[in-house]
């Protein structure tokens, strides 16, 4: 699965991209007026091959959830127990990431990808065929119940990661073919902060000091000993770039595997994936260590808070749309850049052209 979607990943096709920026040129606006949403409608034309490209609609928030073995280091003052809660709380609708998906009529689809305790609910028997703003949906695909702590082992084997992978590649296959125009990351795992920073350091060559944040607001003690974990990880490891499987397998977590996948998948479709924040960059980084024109499809919903984010995003020559200093993941980030993308897209269908509208021209 995952050779035959890396092979079905193709560059951004350059006439569309060359239709949407003439496009713009004759719509009845100040060549440039519309800044980054300009560059972005023609990215997003580059990839459907089309100009203008389908609307971005409906929208699905896809959730993976896992915990992680490197939480015993003491990287997060949170019990490991609330992964499994917040799922619960996502099931509930009354997560931040509900009240953004129903402002913005997006499905919310929630995966145990690898979830340490029992969860607190049971799946619901919903249609996968069938997305539906008002009823978050639960799919249990558990690869293993958390990682293994990366300071002493491998998190993964091989096999366990590519599992994952395999696992976001089939939930994105399932949100598109139920008709979903945009697919938005999420995530949910107490300590994932350190795997992700341990990824973009891998990836990217950075300085751990630069890609490990505070996570969800630990102390200046607590914050020193993360980075010490993460130098850690990245000496006992040495992950290779090169090898992006493996290195989700050393030192990665099953949603981080698994969101990969989710973008390999979509990338594949020629389907948007808007990201969210340093989860969902760290696991771009290995999409496109996979395979480099899975950057086409990728669009960054907003800068978090988190710093790896920044060195990841800068990586992948990628610009975030909004930069509200949020660091709480789930995909709110995502969800609250949504209206831009889809209003990007909308000005190639819905603007009128000078010719068109009667109007003169400079």
């Amino acid at each position: 699965m995952l050779e035959t979607t890396i092979a079905a990943i193709r560059p951004a096709d350059e006439a569309a991209m060359a239709a949407a920026r003439e496009l713009h040129g004759r719509l009845t606006k100040p060549a440039g007026s519309l800044g980054a949403l300009e560059e972005l409608s023609v990215r997003l034309a580059g990839l459907a091959g089309a100009c203008p490209p389908p609307l971005p609609e409906p929208a699905a928030v896809a959730i993976f959830a896992g915990d992680h073995g490197v939480h015993a280091q003491g990287v997060s003052p949170w019990p490991q127990e609330v992964t499994a809660q917040m799922i619960g709380n996502f099931l509930a609708g009354g997560a931040v990431v509900n009240a953004f998906a129903r402002q913005a009529g997006a499905s919310v689809t929630v995966v145990d990808v690898g979830v340490a305790t029992p969860l607190p609910t049971d799946p619901a028997v919903l249609d996968p065929a069938v997305l539906d703003p008002a009823v978050p949906r639960l799919v249990v695909a558990s690869v293993r119940r958390g990682t293994r702590d990366l300071t002493m082992t491998a998190a993964l084997t091989r096999d366990e990661a590519l599992a994952a992978v395999r696992t976001g590649i089939r939930i994105a296959d399932e949100l598109i073919d139920a008709g979903a125009g945009i697919l938005l990351t999420g995530d949910m795992g107490i300590a994932n902060t350190t795997p992700a920073a341990v990824l973009i350091a891998a990836f990217t060559g950075a300085d751990p000091l630069d890609t490990t944040g505070r996570g969800t607001g630990v102390d200046d003690p607590t914050y020193a000993h993360k980075v010490a974990v993460v130098r850690a990880a990245l000496a006992r490891h040495t992950p290779d770039p090169a090898d992006p499987l493996g290195v989700l397998a050393a030192v990665g977590g099953l949603e981080h595997a698994a969101l990969a996948g989710l973008i390999l998948g979509a990338a594949a479709r020629r389907t948007p994936v808007l990201l969210d924040g340093v989860i969902a960059v760290s696991a771009a980084l290995a999409a496109a260590a996979f395979a480099p024109d899975a950057v086409c499809a990728m669009v960054a919903g907003h800068r978090s808070a988190e710093p790896g984010a920044t060195v990841a995003l800068r990586h992948l020559g990628l610009d975030p749309l909004i930069d509200l200093g949020l660091r709480l993941g789930e995909g709110t980030g995502a969800l609250l850049a949504l209206p831009v993308v889809t209003g990007a897209v909308r000005v190639l269908h819905e603007v009128a052209t000078f010719d068109s509208a009667g109007v003169a021209e400079k």
